[in-house]
């Protein structure tokens, strides 16, 4: 760190060589590689290796064992939580390494990746929470007498993630898998495959059994043939809409599971009433968190009309006290777009 700007310089290039395939770092079948280039620098920080097709069908095929024949689906729940919550607190450990590699792979502000963390970690929380609560054996009673219902896991997920939110959607896609009995693929996205790595090294030292958690980066085309696998039982994909609309329709096909949170459209609604005072900030925060890169991005904002000009100006103040620069340092509100095409 900077003692005169407090800017947190980036480390060096952070270069992977292997997959994190059956409990193990695997060598991809080919050399081929992803760059990963930071949006505020333009210049490669860090590189892993591009999946392929045959890297997929390891990593689905260990996954498939594992659920098939491995111990992970028959634990007690709060075995699986036991292993969720050492996890959490690794992760925790390494909170300041995660926040550093989300800012460098797709430039959001070192200040929100912090607090982003939290809310990562919260999904373990609410995982644990979750499973203790439904995967109990639950005795129901009508007039035709009792029965006994037991929740099972659905097996082997596929799941998908994006760059806008790397680890964050990787541990609410992950966690509620793992603590359910399940197995998982994980791709991250080609331009922010970086802080999974992190994911991977923790369970790997908590002694996950192999074939559990599985994570290959890729792009698109390898993306679509981990949808269509048919060792795949549930999808669950992060992304646009229309990428979204193409996994719903193959799943649809075969009847597989699946789980799409796709582009939002939001808006925000300001009553007659509305103090702007206190909910401009918040207007502010939902239109330009992370460049408007989010699904959940305001895109519209609903006032009475009798108050359009009072809430133009809100959001015009709202506008110029964003801090435009660097992302590492802290003062900076707003970071670049993740790239080019962007």
């Amino acid at each position: 760190m900077s003692e005169a700007t407090g800017i947190v310089a980036p480390a060096a290039t952070t270069v992977r060589q292997h997959f994190y395939i059956d409990g193990g770092w695997s060598e991809p079948s080919r050399a081929e590689r992803l760059d990963v280039v930071s949006p505020s620098s333009e210049e490669v920080v860090g590189s892993v290796p591009r999946a392929i097709t045959g890297d997929i069908d390891r990593a689905v095929a260990a996954a498939r064992r594992a659920f098939d024949s491995g111990p992970w689906p028959h634990l007690d729940v709060e075995e699986r939580v036991s292993i969720l919550e050492q996890a959490r607190a690794r992760l925790a450990q390494r909170g300041e390494e995660i926040a550093h590699l989300v800012t460098l792979e797709m430039g959001l502000p070192i200040s929100v990746s912090r607090r982003i963390l939290g809310l990562a970690l919260f999904y373990v929380d609410d995982a644990v929470t979750a499973g203790r609560a439904v995967l109990r054996p639950e005795v129901r009673r009508d007039i035709a007498g009792a029965g006994l219902v037991l929740r099972e896991p659905v097996g082997v997920v596929g799941a998908i993630v994006p760059w806008n939110g790397p680890f964050l959607m990787a541990m609410a896609k992950t966690m509620p898998a793992l603590v359910a009995g399940c197995t998982v693929v994980l791709k991250p996205a080609a331009e922010s495959p970086l802080d999974a790595y992190v994911l991977a090294e923790v369970f790997d030292e908590l002694g996950l059994p192999p074939g559990v958690l599985n994570i290959v980066p890729g792009d698109g085309v390898v993306g679509e043939y981990l949808v269509r696998h048919p060792a795949v039982d549930m999808v669950s994909f992060t992304g646009s809409t229309t990428v979204g609309t193409r996994i719903g329709s193959v799943c649809g096909e075969r009847l597989r599971r699946v789980c799409l949170e796709l582009g939002g459209k939001s808006a925000a609604i300001v009553l007659d009433d509305a103090d702007l005072s206190a909910s401009a900030p918040f207007l502010g925060a939902g239109i330009f968190f992370g460049s408007g890169q989010a699904c959940v991005a305001l895109s519209r904002v609903l006032a009475p009309r009798r108050r359009y000009d009072e809430v133009v100006d809100a959001l015009c103040e709202q506008a110029r006290i964003q801090v435009l620069g660097d992302p590492f340092d802290p003062a900076t509100t707003m970071g670049p777009l993740v790239s080019q095409r962007q």
